[in-house]
């Protein structure tokens, strides 16, 4: 008796476990198919307001608001330091013509020029409060005006005969300096003239050392609270090459601070703290939008490990890597450090607002990113429609064969640009250096700035001006008439092959298999689905690609009838004809279904297929 009760648990509990595993399969299935809708499809199955959705919007509109307000008073900020710089320019070098020679302002080749340039700088700076129409004047530091300092660098001893073309030299420098204080203007050159007698065979440079002080005052029209400067300027004038021209050079160094005296009436400092809060509304969208995409990241971690134990268990094989590439969602990765990066900027905005910070090229770097990346993420939500997402599927395509061909094309290029820089840099302004090599051969191969780059070389050395020619021609030839159009070629080449896709059907996963075997997703009530045609509903995956599975029948003359079965890549093919390129899976209608197993049934191609791909035969 005990045995029969026991037998009659153990078959009871055999039955039930056999009755769960379908229902968790079809659980699964429902949650994967959830997991890869599009926001408008999961509000339609379950009535769920697309929050990641309308997160996404709301930041991007406050994240370009937010740039587009640092972005002006960034420009006030660079227009104020170049401005402060061209009349810095203008006051202390004498006849400065506006314009730069290439990396120094001005040149003077006379013994007699360099005394007057060091003279005219010496009596313009005494008189700066007199004579500069700007809010500038005389650095402080503890109540006390900071010195002028000007040092010369010289070699220790040296002596050159020309005519006998003989020289002793030391190669060791020694550098003297001398404070100045500006209050006793008048008495420099008298009190100190033997410094300023100058040893030109000797001398190496001359520098000018000096800081003043500025306020930039056009921040107030915007309704902001005005930047305090520092200007460390510097001037020096460069011997080094002794080829009997010496370079005159003015740099400057602004570093911002907050004015520690001030008093502005009006709205600037009510407009400051709206801004504030406003920087904090964004960081609490963006920390939002991040906890929401991390959410969906972990989220599919845990389906894949589900779905992953379904097929070890089930099909008794491990899930192909196109599946499980399918729940890494860059998307996602995308959207969270561009989260990262405009909460961090965002937190640097609101300390330049405060004045406790004047770092506003870092801010605009994290700012910018940020906005890019935003922007890009909006591809993602064009991608649900076919026909925006031809783009996005067209990169994924290309993108790892022109990665392998740039690693190729650029051996070739950084070739070209080290041999340009070599040879052809003491002779063109635009291969002096390997970044500018770099660029301009990145314009010759688009084209760009042609006939002058091959007209500035002069033909002072032929064998250089021959080479140039050789160099130039052969570079052109083979960048624009080969390299460049392949690469054209490889992006439309994967171009065409996902036409070709949406038109007969993309390949299909394990993953896309499985989830195409089950029911359509449960409606709510009221609602139909409006999906119907020749082929079925579409399978929406990997949240950008809708996978349409095609047939072909008798009806179409450019195809054999052709079965194409496997997974990952595994294809059996039994075609009648030739055979059709195009790897696609393909269902069996009623039409072509009693050819195909008359010519193939001794073949037995089937038994080859895992198990839970006979479906497809229906």
């Amino acid at each position: 008796m005990e045995l029969l009760v026991r037998d009659g648990v153990d078959s009871d509990s055999i039955n039930m476990s056999l009755n769960l595993e379908p229902m968790m399969e079809e659980t699964l299935r429902e949650d994967l198919k959830y997991y890869f809708m599009s926001p408008c499809e999961k509000y339609r199955a379950r009535r769920q307001l697309p929050w990641k959705l309308t997160v996404q919007i709301l930041k991007i509109v406050m994240i370009t608001t937010q740039l587009v307000l640092f972005g002006l008073s960034n420009q006030l900020v660079v227009a104020y330091k170049e401005e402060n710089l061209m009349a810095f320019k203008n006051l202390f070098l004498k006849s400065y013509s506006g314009v730069d020679e290439d990396d120094y302002s001005v040149a003077v080749y006379t013994k007699q020029s360099v005394y007057d340039y060091i003279y005219y700088f010496l009596d313009q700076y005494s008189q700066l409060s007199q004579l500069s129409v700007g809010a500038v004047s005389y650095a402080e530091e503890d109540g006390k005006l900071l010195p002028l300092i000007i040092c010369k660098e010289y070699y220790s001893r040296g002596s050159v005969e020309i005519s006998d073309t003989s020289y002793d030299i030391d190669a060791q420098t020694e550098t003297v300096c001398l404070t100045l204080d500006p209050k006793s203007a008048s008495t420099w050159r008298t009190d100190n003239s033997s410094f300023f007698e100058l040893d030109f065979h000797r001398l190496v440079k001359i520098e000018f050392m000096f800081k003043l002080k500025g306020i930039n005052l056009q921040t107030v029209l915007s309704h902001e609270l005005p930047d305090c400067y520092t200007f460390a300027v510097t001037i020096m004038f460069d011997n080094l090459c002794h080829s009997g021209k010496v370079k005159i050079t003015l740099d400057i160094d602004a570093v911002s601070s907050a004015c520690k005296k001030w008093k502005i009436s009006g709205t600037a400092q009510k407009n400051t703290r709206y801004l504030l809060v406003f920087d904090g509304f964004v960081i609490l969208v963006c920390l939002t939008s991040a906890v929401l995409c991390i959410r969906s990241i972990i989220l599919a971690i845990r389906l894949l490990q589900r779905f992953s134990k379904f097929c070890r268990k089930k099909y008794n094989r491990k899930m192909c890597e196109d599946d499980q590439r399918e729940f890494l969602n860059g998307w996602y990765i995308l959207v969270i450090i561009s989260d990262v990066l405009a909460i961090v900027g965002s937190v640097l905005k609101m300390e330049i607002q405060a004045k406790s910070l004047t770092s506003y090229d870092v801010c605009s770097i994290f700012l910018g990113t940020s906005t890019l990346m935003v922007w890009v993420g909006v591809i993602r939500y064009l991608g649900y429609f076919q026909k925006y997402n031809v783009l996005i599927l067209t990169m994924q395509a290309a993108l790892p064969k022109v990665l392998r061909f740039c690693c190729c094309a650029g051996m070739i290029y950084l070739g070209y640009t080290f041999c340009g820089w070599v040879v052809l840099g003491p002779y063109h302004d635009k291969f002096e250096g390997l970044n500018r090599v770099a660029e301009c051969l990145f314009s010759l191969v688009n084209g760009d700035d042609m006939f002058p780059t091959f007209a500035e070389f002069q033909q002072k050395n032929t064998l250089v001006w021959l080479f140039s020619r050789v160099y130039l021609y052969s570079f052109i030839s083979l960048f624009i008439y080969m390299v460049l159009s392949l690469f054209i070629a490889l992006i439309t080449d994967a171009y065409e092959t996902i036409k070709r896709y949406q038109k007969n059907g993309f390949p299909m996963t394990d993953l896309q298999l499985f989830l195409r075997a089950g029911k359509d997703f449960p409606r709510p009530e009221g609602e139909e689905d409006s999906g119907s045609g020749e082929n079925g509903p579409s399978v929406t995956l990997c949240c950008c690609r809708r996978y349409t599975i095609s047939c072909i029948s008798q009806q179409a003359p450019d195809f054999s009838p052709a079965l194409r079965l496997g997974h990952c890549g595994i294809r059996n093919e039994i075609s009648g004809g030739r055979e059709v390129d195009t790897p696609s899976y393909v269902l069996i209608t009623e039409k072509c279904r009693d050819s195909l197993e008359k010519r193939e049934r001794e073949r037995e191609t089937l038994k080859k297929l895992p198990l839970g791909y006979e479906y497809l035969l229906r």
